[in-house]
């Protein structure tokens, strides 16, 4: 059901490496609250970290009616999802989706369980494709900020919030 995510490749890698506490200064890491942080052995500072390695949202590289493609994958989508780390063809019929009532809470959970902490929704490009309030309170109800747009003003914004750095998902349809 549904067609495989690109490229998604191994959506957490375990990472280890040991700093000095002057290296350490020259970086910003990403580290999870699950996070073991050790200090020192001796007389010599070291720090050990281990951390995971969260992947970015990719950027949307191209939008034309019927036609998305997002970056570092060679799929050519109509409708779809994207995530950190990955994306996939955004199958309607997986939840019995049509433009009314629209985008439902189903559409969305792929997306959600991958951490995002803002969904942007692309309406398509008339604004034919409805978000009813239920859709909009789940994604509230999960903590995640959600942003309602025409398809390419959806696309633009999700693009400033991945190069920003922000964990950003969303769905967009590229017709209608």
């Amino acid at each position: 059901m549904g067609s495989r995510p690109c490229p998604d490749p191994a959506p957490r890698q375990r990472w280890r490496t040991t700093l000095s506490s002057d290296t350490l200064q020259q970086f910003v890491l990403p580290i999870t609250s699950r996070t073991p942080i050790y200090s020192s052995r001796d007389s010599l500072f070291s720090l050990r970290l281990w951390f995971s390695f969260v992947m970015s949202s990719p950027e949307i590289a191209s939008l034309s009616w019927g036609q998305m493609k997002v970056k570092g994958c060679s799929a050519t989508y109509k409708d779809c999802k994207v995530w950190p780390g990955g994306s996939r063809t955004w199958d309607w019929r997986e939840t019995g989706t049509n433009h009314s009532p629209g985008v439902q809470p189903a559409d969305l959970e792929e997306v959600v369980q991958k951490g995002v902490k803002t969904v942007v929704i692309g309406r398509g490009m008339s604004e034919a494709l409805q978000v009813p309030a239920s859709t909009v309170e789940y994604l509230k109800k999960n903590g995640i900020d959600v942003v309602v747009l025409q398809t390419e003003k959806a696309v633009a914004e999700y693009n400033a919030l991945a190069a920003r750095g922000v964990k950003v998902g969303g769905v967009f349809h590229s017709t209608c």
